[in-house]
């Protein structure tokens, strides 16, 4: 009999070996490691009861409070305007051809210019008429023309039309003035809706060149805002043209706006296709050639593919001081545009890269016309664009004369005091000449019945003014009151393009007020401030004769003005040629420089105040 228990087997003992030395290694291991947590965990307390202590000082600081900022409340003087309209002589009456139909263009015209079309040193006056349109039924009468007047050099004006050679019918817009042959005469360009119109100046009568020139645009074109610049500083004026919309009757009628509960509107732009704006470079020998294409102000919409523009508004500035006329052009509807002069005879448009295309919240407005003006007296460049009902006045403003620009409406006062106003003519000028370019802004509606509906809106509205307070003022553009301005002044209209010059030789600016079928208004300002005033007329020799572009900076101790030679501003309007400073109370200038379009400079020293300077271009 066999007994196990006494048999040794040795490969099961290598085994139980094997497992009893695993046992005791795994053992070993878990002691060692509670050791090792153990020894950690002793070091960190022994550590933190031992650790170094750090002395924290403490340091008050003193808490000053702020200073609030003394800001001038602005003293408005009296600026009283007198409506002379009728005294002056000037019995014109636009025709817009208006009969029920409202048709856009009906409420869209009403341009006129100061110029001195017969070089005697004054400036007359220069009406652009509409007409009554060629399916109208009623009884015929003597077709509507534009009207020149003469100024006699005293602010009374003969109506010479019929023997200027300018007593032509059109569905005119706009006009522009300007020596484009560089002869010393003024000449004249008549946007319109149909065919355009150059009147070329042969010594106080006017000659009909459109054809020859090749400026006449498309027959079935809307121009609107059109100027003269010499773009390529080759000496000699060249030709932008504003286009507004492609419209035609039928398009219109087919529409069937309507104001509700009172019938059929005028429409707005937003159903008519867009257009392109026109550049004509001057060739010489009184021709032109249309180079809008090569230099780059056609836009298309990036959806559509189709004209973008509906212009109304333009002017020229050298936006970056780089020596080279830009281009502002104002939009209905869509965005602005600001075209940069590259100097090769190109432009690129940076409308939206620069700030000024939208709204401040991305909108696109309804832009009529626009001035520009370093209206704080410094590197500050401000633009200023009347918009449609209930948008505010726009007031881009660059800072540090950096091409980038904000809209300070709002924080001027501009913007708030603006908004129930339908504004389509604006211009910077110094009316009480206290060394501070002020704002006028021409207003009036569409619709005649627009109250209706709209209890805050009036077909008849009153221009503005706004006094420029200063930018330490408490609010910088504050409202002229009627008190301030007069009766005259505030009357309501349906104002459109609007222009200012000295008509009466005293120094002060007066402002002429285009209406868009109805009587214009002239208004002579009879400031009594005491404030002193210095005018400059130039004449190129190596630029263009008009000086168109020239920049004027008077300097006068630490303290400096910088003005334009521009006559294309507000609404299909011209300004006078001539510049005006207003001095305020100071009694001596220490310098002036010119900077001519070409890029030469000139400087008078000390010229004397209170008086107008002809300045020739050595």
């Amino acid at each position: 009999m066999n007994d196990s228990r006494n048999i040794t087997n040795p490969a099961v003992a290598a085994e139980t070996d094997e497992t009893d030395d695993a046992v005791v290694g795994r053992a070993f291991r878990r002691s060692l490691s509670v050791i090792v947590l153990f020894a950690l965990i002793g070091g960190s307390i022994a550590w933190w009861w031992n650790r170094p202590r750090t002395t924290v000082t403490l340091r008050e600081t003193k808490i000053v409070p702020a200073e609030r900022r003394q800001r001038n409340t602005a003293e408005i003087p009296d600026i009283p305007f007198a409506d002379v309209t009728r005294s002056a002589g000037i019995a014109f009456v636009h025709e817009n051809g208006a009969t029920g139909d409202k048709l856009l263009p009906e409420t869209m015209g009403g341009g006129c210019a100061f110029l001195d079309y017969d070089g005697d040193g004054d400036q007359d006056i220069l009406f652009v008429n509409s007409r009554r349109w060629p399916w109208d039924k009623r009884p015929r009468q003597k077709p509507a023309t534009m009207a020149l007047y003469r100024n006699d050099g005293t602010g009374r004006f003969d109506d010479v039309t019929a023997r200027s050679g300018l007593d032509i019918s059109l569905y005119g817009m706009g006009v522009a003035v300007g020596d484009y042959d560089n002869d010393g005469r003024t000449d004249v360009y008549i946007s319109a809706l149909g065919t355009n119109r150059l009147f070329h100046n042969t010594g106080g009568k006017f000659v009909d060149v459109t054809e020859t020139a090749g400026v006449g645009g498309g027959k079935t074109d809307w121009s609107t805002g059109c100027g003269w610049l010499d773009f390529d500083n080759d000496g000699d004026l060249d030709l932008f043209v504003a286009n507004y919309v492609v419209w035609s009757k039928e398009f219109d009628l087919a529409q069937n706006f309507q104001l509700k509960g009172v019938g059929r509107a005028y429409g707005r732009p937003l159903a008519f296709d867009g257009t392109w704006p026109v550049l004509y470079r001057n060739d010489g020998h009184g021709r032109f050639t249309d180079v809008s294409r090569s230099a780059g102000v056609r836009v298309n919409n990036p959806l559509t593919g189709k004209p973008m523009a509906k212009s109304l508004g333009v002017t020229f500035a050298d936006f970056d001081d780089d020596g080279r006329i830009d281009i502002f052009v104002s939009n209905d509807t869509v965005r602005n545009f600001l075209f940069h002069n590259r100097g090769d005879g190109t432009f690129e448009e940076i409308g939206r890269r620069t700030g000024i295309a939208f709204d401040p919240q991305g909108n696109a407005r309804g832009a009529m016309g626009l001035d520009v003006s370093h209206f704080r007296n410094d590197d500050d460049l401000g633009i200023a664009i009347g918009n449609f009902a209930l948008e505010m006045s726009a007031l881009y403003v660059s800072h540090d004369g950096q091409l980038a620009f904000t809209d300070d409406a709002v924080a001027t006062g501009l913007g708030p005091n603006s908004r129930l106003n339908l504004t389509f003519g604006v211009l910077f000028c110094d009316v009480d000449l206290d060394g501070r370019p002020d704002l006028f802004a021409a207003n009036g509606h569409l619709e005649r019945d627009i109250n209706l509906v709209q209890p805050s809106q009036h077909y008849r509205q009153s221009p503005q003014l706004f006094y420029n307070a200063g930018p330490d003022a408490t609010t910088e553009f504050v409202p002229v009151p009627a008190d301030k301005s007069g009766t005259d002044f505030v009357k309501p209209m349906v104002g459109r393009g609007a222009a200012v010059a000295d008509i009466d030789g005293d120094g002060d600016l007066d402002i002429l007020i285009g209406a868009a079928g109805e009587a214009p208004r002239l208004l002579r300002n009879d400031q009594q401030t005491g404030h002193h005033w210095i005018r400059f007329q130039l004449t190129g020799t190596k630029c263009n004769r008009s000086a168109i572009g020239a920049r004027i900076k008077l300097r006068r101790g630490t303290e400096s003005q910088t003005q334009q030679v521009m006559p294309t501003r507000s609404y299909l309007s011209q300004s006078e040629l001539p510049v005006t400073f207003g001095l305020g109370n100071s009694t001596g200038i220490d310098a002036v420089t010119i900077t001519w379009p070409d890029g030469s400079t000139q400087t008078v020293e000390h010229p004397r105040i209170d008086r107008l300077h002809r300045i020739r271009q050595p």
